[in-house]
């Protein structure tokens, strides 16, 4: 990861520009996905899935069987925490599920507002080599305490066809029993026509690559809801001479190997401490499954060294990044 030492202000905005993506022949490559998902259905999953995961699968819908082989054979120390994770994350949402208010604006008129869930949604979760299970538990359980009467989820299976076991047991510990086998830009576009397998919804949820974002801005156009385009991912650490280089740099590296699209920025006082990053990031980079993926996003990152914290600040403040971690002696101030 390049240094760069003291830049001044009117260098900052080249300094934290972002990659840009050519979105021109990436909608019309998810335009042709949609389309066959749309014409051919299931055949279409299967031939993308076939295609783009390398799974000849035959049911799209990964069964109770499949749950409960993965249920057994995953990790004992993944299976505690995610039941642990799942009790934090309840114990978040359900504070928010607020009663219902009525209020006489004058005698004889009563005014409430009422919260209600949506009928039927969709959930989608990469696999693949970056299972994100923790994703199933932040999407399913807001969506369980909501009342929404219909979940199903959607993620790429590996090779063998199967689905990842720490998102089939995550998906049981999250109440969610409908899970198919479809990842990219066919899984948005089978949620938002529907197939033979996989039910339509009314709004879809979830973390993708570009070419899941790029779905699921064209399935809005369409009129089904999403969550949110969701750019390409990036984190920040502010973090000065007491920090540990050793945990910058894994927290730098988990973002980075999220996709080669994603950037990560390191913004310290300490020129010493960016040495030192830098060295725990090749360091750690020797054994990172994902290597490939993350050295194509640090060749867009950088690490920042300025003068004082409120010239960090005033630069974090003009990046406004998507994550931001601190690592400072006096963080709360």
């Amino acid at each position: 990861m390049k240094i760069i030492l003291y830049p001044e202000q009117k260098d900052w905005a080249s300094l934290t520009k972002r990659p840009t993506l050519d979105t021109s022949s990436l909608e019309a490559a998810v335009s042709e996905v949609m389309n066959a998902v749309k014409q051919k259905g299931d055949e279409a999953l299967r031939s993308f899935t076939l295609r783009f995961d390398g799974a000849d699968i035959e049911n799209i819908s990964s069964s109770a069987k499949e749950t409960e082989e993965a249920g057994n054979t995953l990790d004992a120390d993944i299976k505690k925490a995610i039941l642990q994770a799942k009790e934090n994350i309840y114990r978040f949402h359900i504070a928010q599920k607020a009663p219902v208010q009525k209020i006489e604006t004058m005698p004889g008129v009563t005014c409430w507002r009422r919260s209600v869930g949506i009928e039927k949604v969709g959930l989608y979760i990469p696999g693949g080599s970056a299972p994100l299970f923790s994703t199933v538990l932040m999407l399913g359980i807001p969506a369980s305490i909501a009342g929404c009467k219909e979940i199903i989820l959607c993620t790429p299976p590996g090779k063998d066809g199967k689905i990842h076991p720490a998102i089939l047991f995550a998906a049981q510990t999250a109440g969610i029993t409908k899970v198919f086998k479809a990842g990219g830009a066919q899984a948005i576009a089978a949620m938002a026509y529907g197939t033979a397998a996989i039910p339509q919804v009314y709004k879809i949820f979830g973390p993708g690559n570009q070419y899941v974002t790029c779905a699921k801005q064209m399935a809005q156009r369409e009129g089904i809801a999403i969550d949110m385009p969701a750019g390409p991912s990036e984190v920040c650490v502010l973090a000065d001479e007491t920090a540990q280089p050793s945990f910058i740099a894994a927290d730098l590296l988990s973002q980075a190997e999220h996709g080669a699209d994603s950037q990560v920025l390191f913004i310290s006082m300490s020129e010493a401490l960016a040495g030192n990053v830098n060295a725990e990031i090749e360091k750690q980079l020797a054994v990172l499954p994902r290597k490939d993926i993350a050295v194509a996003a640090l060749a867009h990152s950088k690490a920042i060294v300025v003068k004082h914290i409120d010239e960090a600040i005033s630069l974090i403040n003009e990046y406004a990044p998507e994550h931001l971690i601190i690592s400072c002696r006096d963080d709360e101030n």
